[in-house]
């Protein structure tokens, strides 16, 4: 009985010490937030129309120097981390404070976007008074603005100092430099020195937080069989060839691990015929058919999705099981590659999403809750999720990203903008 009124006890204070109201402090935080937000707008759209796609190395240095000015303005030294030639990557922007007060942060943005200069050009414009669209106004430019803003006000009260605090804005977030061992090298090394993870990244309204993401890997199949004339497919002699054990194969992936929560497998290409090329570096191939050929080839390449380690290897076990069970004739092997792991739930990023939850009550704004893994891809913080407590999706809210017409929202955006600055603060200031 006692130690169930001591589990009861500590739940009531753990509740009342995340829920409380806000304090003065706090209250100071939000005004200057408010009196800020045409200085926000305004960042959002100098720096939305600039092309920084992630080949276009000026543009992305060209973001990161703005950025640059406004860390300053917050107290934070800055510096750029270059990468090598040969990954063709502009490098990445690093603000640092050091500090001996509360938890030690890691802020996660990227500069680039998806969208390089041959393409259509989408400048800022707002659509009405709640909505604006523009390129990386939502991913992430306007996340980059949400964790700059709310730095800006902690610092014109002194809330800042002596605080430790690293933020990372990368060069490269869509498309990463290969290998991912060197473009995240500087990255990962910095994040182990931190405590928890703050990711930026798009904002699925003012009360769902990412506490989870799938990680991506790719994996290649490739088919051959005996070839020979149509007329004796199926037979003992000839055999099935490769696009039939090609099709069993992929079908039978989708019977066995289609219904399995959180796990998608997604084959993006197929080519195969009576005779076939296949450009790995280009991801692109040719083929000849001709329908009295049985075909001797089948190459499909795809990707994996999954929410644990133990869940990508259950799969690839599972996966390289089917392909073992060839049909007559025929010869299959499937390969694996690694891309970005995955963000596993743990009970240390519910605390902070518990830290969250009393933030926007104290707010006004409900309960925070988790948001469906399922619902985001792999992204940065993935990278550095297995060393330190971490939540994502603390940025800008909006919609289409990555498509023309990609919006934010500016109704939320303030509110956003609140929200992160009295995570830090709480984070920053309790032990």
């Amino acid at each position: 009985m006692r130690k169930i009124l001591f589990v009861v006890s500590a739940l009531l204070i753990s509740k009342f010490i995340f829920a409380q109201p806000l304090s003065d402090n706090e209250k100071k935080i939000i005004s200057y937030i408010n009196l800020h937000i045409p200085d926000a707008e305004k960042l959002l759209i100098e720096t939305v129309n600039i092309n920084s796609g992630t080949l276009n190395k000026a543009g992305v240095k060209k973001v990161g120097d703005i950025f640059t000015t406004e860390f300053k303005k917050a107290g934070f030294g800055t510096e750029w981390v270059n990468l090598p030639d040969s990954l063709n990557r502009a490098g990445h922007l690093v603000a640092t404070r050091k500090g001996k007060k509360g938890k030690k942060i890691f802020i996660i943005g990227h500069l680039d976007t998806v969208f390089e200069p041959d393409m259509p050009f989408s400048p800022y414009k707002k659509l009405n008074d709640s909505t604006a669209t523009g390129q990386g106004a939502n991913d992430m430019k306007g996340g980059d603005v949400v964790a700059i803003i709310a730095l800006q006000a902690l610092q014109s009260m002194g809330l800042l100092d002596d605080t430790n605090i690293t933020v990372y804005f990368t060069g490269d977030e869509e498309k990463a430099g290969v290998p991912t061992s060197v473009s995240r090298k500087d990255f990962i090394e910095r994040a182990k020195t931190c405590d928890i993870a703050l990711g930026f990244e798009g904002a699925n309204g003012l009360n769902t937080i990412a506490t989870a993401r799938r990680g991506s890997s790719g994996w290649k199949l490739h088919v051959t069989a005996k070839t020979g004339h149509s007329a004796g497919v199926f037979t003992q002699a000839a055999g099935y060839g490769a696009i039939y054990e090609a099709a069993r194969i992929l079908n039978t992936f989708r019977e066995q691990l289609s219904t399995e929560k959180y796990l998608t497998f997604n084959p993006g290409l197929i080519v195969g015929g009576s005779d076939m090329q296949y450009d790995e570096k280009a991801a692109k191939g040719d083929a000849i058919g001709k329908t009295n050929i049985i075909s001797p080839e089948v190459v499909v390449t795809g990707d994996l999705r999954f929410l644990t380690e133990a869940q990508k290897e259950a799969a690839r076990e599972k996966m390289r099981t089917i392909v073992a069970q060839n049909l007559n004739g025929s010869k299959a092997e499937i390969k694996f590659q690694d891309g970005i792991p995955s963000m596993e739930p743990t009970e240390g990023n519910n605390k902070i999403l518990s830290v969250i939850d009393g933030v926007t009550k104290g707010m006004g704004l409900g309960a925070s809750v988790a948001g469906d893994p399922g619902s985001r891809g792999a992204g940065d913080i993935s990278y550095i999720a297995k060393y330190m407590d971490c939540v994502d999706g603390l940025g800008a809210s909006g919609r289409g990203a990555h498509a023309p017409g990609e919006t934010i929202n500016l109704k939320e955006f303030p509110f956003l903008i609140q929200r992160a600055a009295l995570l830090i603060y709480r984070l920053t200031h309790t032990e």
